[in-house]
């Protein structure tokens, strides 16, 4: 018998031994708010408002496992609904892993509660985890605020985090769909997020992220980029003059060149406005250029 084994078989004999000793409760406690239910799998629907959407298939066979092989050791919390079904507030992880195992019945803390109070506790439960991304993060104090009319002081105290801290991740929802979805899936830390947060033109913006993944920068080699480009900001950059709007704005000019196959120029003005001019000598080409918008 591997060390392994014995050591499972000794906290499966620990963890049943804890329902076997006897617990004295002093007089004067007040009665629980909610108690542990053994609940038929089949009458627990998840959270349509589950706050958190992606479940890796890694993670949940490895639950899964330990689940066939311990139980369900934390309860999930639930609340009742009509029908005799209940609707998770929060655990649908253990819940997921428990189906994967073929689990009959999952013990669960029973609450009353609204829809809204559902949502702010299954939010707060949620921004607990350790394993959440920073927008999935930020997702979730948006809508703490938004939906459940909290302002960030509130928030603040509902979730024992800084007002700086929550500000910090609401911003990051301000990030282009591209650098979100590297943040979400881990390609991007929150450091380099927040340097670019910091940048309020776009194009500026998605310059100095693709500087940082094709360069492999460091957070301090970014703010020091995101420094230069701030005091260089109303005189070379913005100037709208092809040949003096900088090295970024020429770095981009590259970059649309080469993924349309023809010369572009960016023009731009002090206020922010401008236009890109795409250049092409036949129709041939204009088709080229289309059929590439297309892919």
């Amino acid at each position: 018998m591997s060390q392994k084994q014995e050591l499972g078989k000794g906290l499966k004999a620990l963890l049943s031994n804890i329902n076997k000793e006897e617990k004295k409760v002093p007089e004067n406690f007040l009665k629980q708010e909610t108690e542990t239910w053994l609940i038929d799998i089949n009458k627990i629907k998840p959270n349509p408002h589950q706050p958190r959407n992606t479940f890796e298939e890694e993670s949940l066979d490895e639950l899964s496992r330990s689940i066939q092989t311990y139980g369900l050791i934390q309860p999930i919390t639930v609340r009742r609904l009509a029908d005799q079904e209940c609707q998770i507030i929060s655990g649908e992880r253990r819940y997921r892993a428990a189906l994967k195992a073929g689990i009959k019945s999952l013990p669960a803390y029973v609450r009353l509660a609204n829809d809204q109070e559902i949502l702010e506790m299954a939010l707060v439960e949620n921004i607990q985890r350790e394993d959440l991304s920073p927008i999935e993060i930020a997702i979730s104090y948006s809508r703490l605020m938004e939906e459940c009319k909290l302002n960030q002081e509130q928030l603040s105290d509902r979730v024992g985090k800084k007002r700086s801290t929550i500000s910090n991740y609401t911003r990051l929802l301000k990030l282009p769909p591209e650098i979100q979805n590297a943040l979400r899936d881990r390609q991007l830390s929150m450091g380099h997020a927040r340097v670019l947060a910091g940048i309020e033109d776009l194009m500026l913006q998605m310059q100095l992220y693709k500087d940082i993944q094709q360069k492999e920068l460091s957070v301090r080699d970014a703010e020091r980029l995101s420094h230069s480009i701030s005091k260089t900001k109303g005189r070379k950059i913005l100037n709208p003059k092809p040949s003096l709007q900088g090295p970024l704005i020429k770095a981009l000019e590259d970059r649309i060149s080469g993924i349309l196959g023809t010369k572009a120029v960016i023009q731009r003005k002090e206020s922010g406005e401008g236009q890109i001019i795409i250049k092409f000598n036949s129709d041939q080409t204009l088709n080229d250029i289309i059929d590439r918008l297309d892919d």
